[in-house]
């Protein structure tokens, strides 16, 4: 079963699940590690207002049985594999554009395939991600736009 195929499978066996839990689908991942196999699904609490609400050990413990007991009956996938289910984390990727609406205003790090102005690695606050590219906003106040097809990953900063 192709990657995109396992992706909008799990997608359709989780929604109405996650949604009736607070939660929902933030990214799934299907790839090989060495010799094995694993499906990794990222889950994260629908947001409501402006206060970030954060996934617990609990709620992937919920979302992990009851996908392993689907998985189990369906067994649509071929080769042996290894499920994990947890939160995004607090660096999490962008992804889709309602992650970059979400977000924006948020510290985040860029970084590309090639580098531009002699550097493949930026930081800024968010400004989203507007007609094709990652718009940021630096120390200055100046906004930085890279072409989302030169953006190898967007992800949030941690800063302590």
């Amino acid at each position: 079963m192709a990657k995109t195929q396992i992706k909008e499978m799990i997608a359709d066996i989780l929604t109405d699940f996650l949604r009736e839990n607070g939660l929902e689908l933030y990214n799934t991942e299907f790839r090989k590690e060495g010799r094995d196999w694993y499906l990794r699904v990222f889950i994260d609490r629908i947001p409501e207002g402006d206060e970030m609400e954060y996934v617990g050990t609990e709620d992937c413990e919920l979302v992990s049985r009851y996908l392993s007991d689907r998985l189990d009956e369906k067994d649509p996938i071929e080769q042996n594999y290894f499920l994990e289910v947890s939160s995004p984390g607090l660096d999490r990727q962008l992804f889709e554009q309602k992650d970059y609406d979400r977000f924006a205003g948020q510290l985040v790090d860029i970084k590309l395939y090639k580098s531009i102005e002699n550097s493949k690695e930026y930081q800024g606050i968010l400004v989203g991600a507007v007609e094709g590219n990652v718009v940021i906003r630096d120390d200055d106040g100046k906004e930085m736009a890279f072409p989302l097809d030169q953006v190898a990953k967007t992800s949030l900063a941690v800063v302590f």
